[in-house]
């Protein structure tokens, strides 16, 4: 049966990660390692992604009148632009990852010259877009990444998706990586979450979703060091 892997790699950015970074995820530096060996196997295609968003961001609270804008507790009601009767309900988070700041960089420890595509999300003020893939919007979708393309094109079989976080944009991206007809793998040492207590449910929906959890010394590793 054929076989062709690509490791996608998720947001790893400074404004997700501590010192500085405005929505720092926990943790979040401490995953570099993992991934950087990830990295070193021969996955023959290799993508990160960046959330690169424009400074009106919907999802910024700071783009919100008071006072319902207080940075991970308030939830706003967004509009499908081209279908008012389609809504999302999202959190509105501090400024982050704006297009030509050092929050929306990647790690430098990163070795992000291992990879082949950049692929950029959230540059459309009016959606949030967790996944990498695509915004939530079905009717019709809003904003679409490259992402897809990429992959389809290179006839990429199993995609295993490691980042940043674990409960929002790592999520997403496997859960459509799964629904784009890819076998989805998330390597969790190489991930962390914002809220550590939604991990649950997050694997709950995997597992309906037939996206699977593994850690670096799972089968479907040892496959990808035996690829050729």
């Amino acid at each position: 049966m054929t076989f062709k892997p690509a490791l996608v790699v998720v947001d790893l950015q400074e404004d997700f990660c501590p010192p500085h970074g405005s929505l720092a995820v926990q943790g979040g530096r401490d995953i570099v390692p993992a991934i950087n060996d990830l990295l070193s196997l021969p996955f023959p295609l290799k993508i990160a992604t960046k959330d690169f968003h424009p400074q009106d961001h919907i999802s910024f609270a700071s783009n919100h009148p008071a006072p319902n804008n207080k940075p991970f507790q308030s939830m706003i009601t967004i509009k499908n632009p081209h279908n008012p009767e389609e809504t999302q309900e999202t959190r509105l988070w501090p400024d982050h990852c704006v297009q030509g700041t050092t929050g929306s960089e990647l790690l430098p420890e990163f070795h992000v010259g291992k990879v082949q595509h950049i692929v950029e999300k959230g540059q459309d003020k009016r959606v949030e877009m967790y996944s990498a893939f695509a915004d939530p919007f079905t009717s019709p979708t809003v904003s679409r990444s490259k992402l897809a393309k990429i992959l389809h094109d290179a006839a990429v079989t199993d995609v295993y998706v490691v980042g940043l976080a674990a409960d929002y944009c790592v999520r997403f991206t496997a859960l459509d990586a799964q629904k784009e007809g890819f076998n989805t793998w998330v390597v969790g040492e190489a991930t962390k979450p914002v809220d550590a207590s939604a991990m649950e449910a997050v694997y709950a929906e995997y597992g309906k979703a037939g996206v699977r959890v593994i850690d670096k010394d799972d089968a479907a590793i040892r496959r990808v060091r035996e690829y050729s």
